[in-house]
C-alpha cells in the first residue's frame, strides 16, 4: 500500500514542529514546508527518516506547485494542515497598505493557493485539510490585518468542505487562543508579565500550549472525525466562551 502523507505548512514554528510530531504517529511520511529550509531541514534531520524537510513561500503559487510536485512520488496525500502565519500591523493606526497586504497573503491566500495546488492529490486520497485559524478571526483582539485574513480563512475552510465533500475531503479550522511560542518573544521582553496576564482573562486560568493545538490536528485528522467537517474548534482554554473577569463585573458575584 502507498505511504500515507502529511504536509504541515510554517512547520519550523513552535506549533508546526507540535503539529508534525503528532501526526507522525498516525502517517508514514511527515512533509515539514517552510520558507526557512535551514530550520526544517535541522529537524528532520534530528528526528529522522520519516520527516522530509522542504523549501516551500507558501505566498507564491509556482512554489506551491513544486510542493505538489515532491509529494506525488512520495505516497497518497492524508492530510495537509495549513499552519504557516504571522502578523505584522498591530492596531488598524499602525497598519499600512504594505503590511496590510503582507499580513492577507500569509494567512489567507498562502491557504488557497496551497490547497489549489494539492486538491488533486487530496481527492485522489480522500484527505483533510486542517487550516489554524485564530481566535483573532472570531473577534477584535488587536493585529486587525491579520484577524480579517483569519476570518477569510475560516470562510475559506467552510467552502472547501461544502464543494469538496463529493471527492470526500473533509476541511476543519482550529482557532488558537494564545500560544507561548517564539512570535511571542518581543512582546514578552517588553512585558515580562504578558502571559500571566493573558492567562486571567482565560476561564482555565491558563494560555494554549503547542502540543493542546497538535492534539487536536491530530483528531480532526484521524478517522475518529470521519463525520466532521466544515467546523470551526476553537482551542482557547475557554476565551471565545466568555471572560470571568467580566462576567465577574457585570454580575458583582465573586462565583466568576
Amino acid at each position: 500500500m502507498a505511504q500515507r502523507v502529511a504536509i504541515v505548512t510554517g512547520a519550523g514554528g513552535d506549533i508546526g514542529q507540535a503539529i508534525a510530531l503528532r501526526l507522525a504517529r498516525d502517517h508514514d511520511l511527515v512533509v515539514l514546508a517552510d520558507r526557512d529550509f535551514s530550520a526544517v531541514k535541522e529537524l528532520a534531520a534530528g528526528w529522522g527518516p520519516q520527516f522530509v524537510a522542504t523549501a516551500v513561500d507558501v505566498t507564491d503559487p509556482a512554489a506551491c506547485a513544486a510542493l505538489a510536485a515532491t509529494v506525488v512520488p512520495l505516497g497518497d496525500l492524508a492530510v495537509l494542515v495549513n499552519n504557516a502565519g504571522a502578523a505584522k500591523g498591530v492596531s488598524l493606526h499602525a497598519t499600512t497598505p504594505a503590511s496590510w497586504q503582507a499580513d492577507r497573503a500569509l494567512n489567507l491566500d498562502a491557504a488557497y493557493l496551497t490547497f489549489q495546488a494539492l486538491a488533486d492529490l487530496l481527492k485522489a486520497a480522500k484527505g483533510s485539510v486542517i487550516n489554524i485559524v485564530s481566535v483573532n478571526g472570531m473577534g477584535i483582539f488587536g493585529h486587525p490585518a491579520y484577524s480579517a485574513a483569519k476570518a477569510g480563512m475560516i470562510h475559506l475552510t467552510r467552502a472547501i468542505a461544502v464543494e469538496y465533500g463529493k471527492f470526500g475531503i473533509r476541511a476543519n479550522a482550529i482557532a488558537p487562543g494564545t500560544v507561548r511560542t517564539r512570535a511571542w518573544e518581543a512582546r514578552a521582553e517588553a512585558n515580562p508579565d504578558v502571559f500571566a496576564e493573558a492567562a486571567a482573562h482565560y476561564p482555565l486560568g491558563r494560555i494554549v500550549a503547542p502540543g493542546d493545538v497538535a492534539e487536536a490536528a491530530g483528531f480532526l485528522a484521524s478517522p475518529l472525525a470521519a463525520a466532521i467537517t466544515g467546523v470551526l474548534l476553537p482551542v482557547d482554554c475557554g476565551l471565545t466562551a466568555g471572560t470571568p473577569g467580566l462576567a465577574r463585573t457585570f454580575s458583582q458575584s465573586a462565583d466568576y
